[in-house]
């Protein structure tokens, strides 16, 4: 089974932004980067559960289905379930909701272990102090034979595309410049190396799809 990277990032490389808070998580710019993704029909159903049949279609939506499809597992670094904000408060279920959308196992990596928290809609965010490969072994397992998915934030994906434990990796670059922020490729000079491009494609809203595939 893959294991898989899906991402926005800027024209300069910006996978997140600057200034999030409890109120906003993402920060000030993360609707510019994400807007793209989030006007597609396929997440205003699977996030939102608009069953209007409303967003666009074509080549991002094209990567939005994909991005769904035959996902068993996910990992994620602390930030991105939003332990950084409420380290110490075990009452803290993260900002993604009641039901988040995930509907997977999601493996957290966190240096304050805690118990596993069930969701509705089939996500147990379970958290582990671990390394990349030994986090990508418990998913894997729990992934039952279908793909795992790295989610982020920029330096857990970078630790996992260093350690070579990535297949592939799709990156969708919204014609933004951010100047702020954590940027995916540093420390990754060499990467096209190890991994090709093999699709390249612009869609209307001007985002431009890369997948690097070993």
């Amino acid at each position: 089974m893959p294991v898989r990277v899906d991402l926005n990032i800027s024209l300069d490389g910006r996978m997140t932004t600057t200034g999030q808070t409890a109120e906003e998580p993402m920060g000030q710019d993360w609707s510019r980067l994400v807007g793209a993704y989030t006007a597609t029909r396929t997440f205003r159903a699977r996030v939102l559960g608009d069953t209007s049949g409303e967003g666009t279609t074509g080549v991002d939506d094209d990567h939005a289905r994909a991005y769904f499809e035959n996902i068993g597992a996910e990992i994620m670094g602390a930030g991105m379930f939003g332990l950084h904000h409420f380290p110490d408060d075990p009452r803290w279920s993260g900002w993604w909701g009641e039901e988040p959308p995930f509907h997977t196992p999601v493996f957290v990596l966190t240096h304050t272990p805690r118990p596993s928290l069930e969701m509705a809609g089939g996500t147990t965010f379970h958290f582990l102090a671990a390394s990349p490969r030994d986090a990508l072994a418990r998913a894997t397992a729990a992934a039952d034979g279908k793909d795992v998915r790295i989610g982020g934030g920029a330096t857990v994906v970078r630790d996992f595309l260093r350690a070579d434990l990535v297949d592939r990796l799709h990156v969708a670059v919204a014609p933004i410049v951010l100047d702020r922020g954590t940027s995916l490729w540093t420390g990754l000079r060499d990467l096209d190396t190890r991994y090709p491009t093999t699709t390249a494609e612009t869609a209307p809203s001007g985002t431009t799809h890369i997948v690097f595939q070993r």
